[in-house]
């Protein structure tokens, strides 16, 4: 019997193993939590140990997504992502709200949108597009998710209007049951939007050249799938509490507003697993994935995030978180959503978009940094 010739690869030095990985970042999660619970260290070190280790944890998200959405379908995979994604945002404005930082709770909303709009979205548009020359989309999946944000714009901006207008005119009684409806009726609408893409018209929502589902043979990947999403979306979370509880020290120490922190700092550190999961698809030429995951995230955290914030706000001991927003965030987010519609209205998309998404949220950064005292 002839010897089966041995390839280049199996005369290659093994060595020890240890390849370069992220995970190997998962290192600073022990060390954030160890330095947090010492006390008298610097919240500078807390808050950086705690943004680093948020990263492996965003990579395994990323991997757990990949996995169910190959059994799942870009619409369920871009939901259970977002799902899972912006648990660490609802954590940190839990724990932001707790600790009284009003302000900064409503910065990570503005910020978290701001950061899947322009930075994920154009991130991925980016790195995409200069991998493949063009990546078409499903253009109906598109006009579903801008009209809703455009919906979820004015549903924000109109209670900060009122809030603005009358001031100390209303009574604030009017203000609380103001908030509430509006949560009420945001909640409402996410609802009827999960039943209108999961369940009535799935069609809409359907990726354009998708790659064949495994079959049912294949369902433990799908579990593995969905247990690396929790453990993964757990430990960002835990991550998350420790980084908010370090932020506002780390932001004076810094010479950061808590505005700057909320919407650029805190946003990105949060929303690395949306990001990391929506530029993964778009480097795998699945677009479509890639903008569920990114849009997807923005209207879960304007439908769900900011109204279940309203709610819980008195039950965890808060005082009434208001729909209040300032006339500067309330402009940042009207230019990301109209930039946004008319990025994406095409049906493709290209590296040049990318670009144009990345370039107004660099200015936004540039503004905010630049005045630290801009008012919240």
């Amino acid at each position: 019997m002839t010897p089966r010739p041995t390839t280049q690869e199996e005369h290659r030095p093994r060595g020890l193993g240890l390849r370069p990985s992220i995970n190997w970042l998962l290192i600073f999660a022990p060390v954030a939590v160890l330095l947090d619970r010492v006390g008298h260290v610097p919240a500078g070190f807390v808050f950086f140990c705690a943004a680093i280790a948020i990263v492996p944890f965003a990579g395994l998200i990323v991997k757990g997504t990949e996995q169910v959405a190959a059994h799942a379908g870009a619409t369920v995979g871009g939901l259970l992502n977002a799902t899972f994604g912006n648990l660490p945002e609802l954590i940190i404005a839990l724990a932001a709200l707790r600790a009284g930082l009003i302000e900064m709770v409503r910065a990570s909303i503005i910020g978290a949108l701001l950061a899947n709009l322009l930075f994920a979205l154009g991130l991925s548009f980016l790195l995409g597009g200069l991998r493949h020359w063009k990546q078409e989309y499903n253009p109906r999946a598109v006009a579903a998710f801008s009209s809703t944000m455009v919906l979820a714009w004015l549903s924000l901006a109109l209670p900060s209007a009122f809030h603005r207008a009358l001031g100390e005119q209303a009574a604030q009684i009017q203000y609380v049951a103001l908030d509430l409806i509006v949560a009420v009726v945001l909640l409402s609408l996410y609802g009827l939007f999960l039943l209108y893409s999961l369940r009535t018209h799935p069609e809409t929502f359907a990726e354009l050249g998708a790659p064949a589902r495994e079959e049912a043979s294949d369902h433990p990947g799908m579990a593995r799938g969905i247990l690396m999403l929790l453990i993964a979306s757990g430990g960002a979370a835990w991550m998350s509490e420790i980084l908010v509880g370090a932020a506002e020290q780390a932001s004076r120490s810094l010479g950061m507003s808590q505005m700057f922190m909320g919407v650029i700092v805190l946003a990105i550190v949060g929303g690395a697993a949306e990001a990391g999961s929506a530029v993964a698809m778009a480097r795998s030429n699945r677009i479509d994935l890639s903008l569920g995951i990114a849009l997807g995230s923005c209207v879960q955290i304007a439908l769900f995030v900011a109204p279940i914030l309203v709610l819980l706000a008195p039950i965890i001991g808060s005082t009434q978180f208001q729909l209040v927003f300032s006339q500067a965030e309330m402009w940042m987010l009207f230019g990301a959503v109209l930039l946004g519609s008319a990025v994406t209205m095409s049906g493709h998309a290209d590296w040049f978009k990318g670009a144009q998404l990345l370039a107004l949220y660099l200015i936004i950064a540039v503004v905010l940094y630049l005045i630290p005292g801009a008012p919240a």
